[in-house]
């Protein structure tokens, strides 16, 4: 191999029912070669899935690849090919001498899959195995690898007149990608005298908010939120079969998991009203500058529907009295948001120039024409938020491998936030209590017109798995907030074991890259570790000696 070159492979895997079923082993993988090392890239988990076909009954049928290739066009962009096999194994006619083919300039950005002919690809230059520039190889072990701290840099001298001077002083972390952030130091200065010149070596503390997994054990689709100085916390409560609304308050985010805070319940079950059953997936937004609480629910017959719940203007969070009668979200016209169907894990999200909703919505559920569950989208004025202003907008369905497995079919739980001028929005699919239980994301520029679909981008990989962290398995149905110390937070519901059932919250900080996308599979141990720093301060100018 010429030195300025490297070595990509692409493969599949093979089946584990219990482990990594079909609509994983049967995408895309990547190994990269430098230096004669091979790497298998993204944790070993697969890269590039094969979409589903929609059937007239509008079912979906996964599908998945079989005998991945790749090469080298001739403008030295890099074609992936595959033959697209139906998930259990069997061929359709209609692939028949066709090859699926994602195209890439840089290995972490792929185009949407085409379907080609066999015949338009040049005989001879298809391999599992080819040779890429190093560059390249490099970037994307880069991207696709794990994120880790990798050094902390603080100022060797720092001139100070005051403490105020030293508290200025931040430590630059830096990252195995090449991103970097710059975090507080907690500095000792009980030594400096800055009545008297000179210099005093001092040291400090660089400290990140970590909580341990599992913070909390049976409950699901977590959401942390401040208010009027105090910190919330609303689930789904599997251990009370999931009926209720609870809601827990704290000065900290950490206080919402001591031992023994309360629980307080705020919507009970009540037959009068309709509130029997599925008190899913409530969260706390912030519309038109009141409190609302976005969650389903189910009267005596099963079959969950988003409602929004105001919070009165005196009332408090914690009483079941502070709270307006929860109302059914629904359509332009008044009627309901669905009536042979069930509509779930509502979301609000503000863009620059209108705001929306975003929720779950599935036909026909556990039957043998199930739609799966899509997610849709609809403007709203966010003084009447719970009637749509628009027709809902088909926004994404479970058509990838990982969103659709072993019969799973979900897509669910989004959560927006936003970022340097970029709505991102994060999603579930797999199974919402096992292992499979997986992260997407979709992104768009927040001065666009979100119903649009032309302004979305659907990532073809998920972006957390339960290969992203030790000991996380299932991890999804995310919210975000910005802690104390004003960074973004992810929350989530994960298990403890491969083979376990019991949802359980767990809370990590999300990093953002050196191309400043979202990164939300690194690690405590990853991040900064609380470490010890020393710098010299040097108070005032010792005045030079007289002759």
């Amino acid at each position: 191999m010429e030195n300025d070159k490297a070595q990509i492979r692409v493969f599949t895997q093979k089946t584990d029912p219990d482990r990594y079923p079909d609509g994983l082993a049967g995408s895309i993988h990547f190994a990269v070669t430098i230096d004669g090392k091979e790497t298998v890239i993204n944790r070993d988990y697969g890269i590039l899935f094969a979409t589903g076909k929609i059937s007239e009954d509008n079912t979906i049928e996964p599908m998945k690849t079989e005998n991945p290739a790749a090469f080298i066009m001739p403008d030295q962009t890099i074609g992936i090919l595959a033959e697209r096999i139906r998930e259990d194994g069997t061929k359709d006619p209609e692939d028949a001498g066709r090859f699926l083919m994602w195209t890439t300039d840089d290995l972490i950005r792929f185009s949407g899959e085409r379907s080609v002919s066999r015949d338009s690809i040049p005989a001879g230059c298809l391999s599992d195995r080819i040779d890429v520039d190093r560059d390249i190889v490099q970037n994307a072990l880069n991207y696709w690898n794990p994120i880790v701290c990798s050094k902390v840099e603080v100022p060797e001298r720092i001139p100070a007149a005051s403490e105020a001077d030293i508290i200025k002083a931040d430590a630059l972390i830096t990252y195995s990608d090449g991103s970097t952030r710059k975090k507080n130091v907690l500095w000792d200065t009980r030594g400096v005298d800055f009545d008297r010149p000179g210099e005093y070596r001092i040291s400090g503390r660089i400290t990140q908010q970590k909580f341990k997994f599992p913070l909390a054990k049976g409950y699901g689709d977590p959401v942390i939120f401040p208010w009027e100085g105090k910190w919330y916390y609303i689930s789904t409560n599997d251990n009370t079969d999931d009926i209720g609304i609870y809601v827990r308050e704290a000065a900290d985010v950490h206080g919402l998991f001591a031992e023994n805070t309360e629980e307080h319940l705020i919507l009970p079950f009540d037959p009068e009203r309709g509130f029997e059953q599925t008190f899913w997936a409530p969260e706390f937004h912030v519309i038109g500058g009141e409190l609302y609480i976005l969650f389903a629910v189910s009267g005596h017959s099963w079959g969950p529907q988003c409602h929004m719940m105001r919070k009165k203007k005196t009332g408090s969070i914690i009483d079941a009295d502070g709270w307006e009668d929860p109302v059914r979200v629904c359509r332009m016209d008044g009627s309901p948001l669905a009536t042979d169907a069930i509509t779930l894990d509502m979301t609000f999200v503000r863009a620059e120039k209108k705001s929306y909703v975003i929720w779950s919505y599935r036909e026909h559920i556990m039957q043998k024409n199930d739609s799966g569950s899509m997610l849709f989208i609809a403007s709203i004025d966010e003084t009447e938020p719970w009637k749509l202003t628009c027709d809902p907008v088909l926004l994404s369905r479970p058509l990838y491998g990982w969103e659709n497995v072993s019969g799973t079919i979900n897509n669910e739980g989004p959560f927006a936030f936003q970022k340097d001028g970029m709505i991102y929005v994060t999603y579930s699919g797999g199974a919402a209590n096992g292992y499979t239980y997986a992260l997407g994301l979709l992104s768009a520029r927040a001065d666009s017109e979100l119903t649009d679909l032309s302004a979305w981008s659907k990532s073809i990989t998920p972006v957390l798995t339960f290969r992203s962290v030790r000991g996380e398995y299932g991890p999804g149905h995310n919210a975000f907030f910005v802690n104390e110390d004003n960074e973004l937070m992810i929350s989530y519901h994960a298990e403890t074991d491969i083979h376990e059932h019991l949802r359980c919250d767990g809370i990590r900080r999300v990093h953002f890259r050196k191309d400043g996308t979202p990164y939300f599979q690194m690690a405590a141990e990853e991040d900064v570790k609380d470490t010890t720093v020393t710098a010299t301060v040097v108070v005032g100018k010792p005045a030079e000696p007289s002759l």
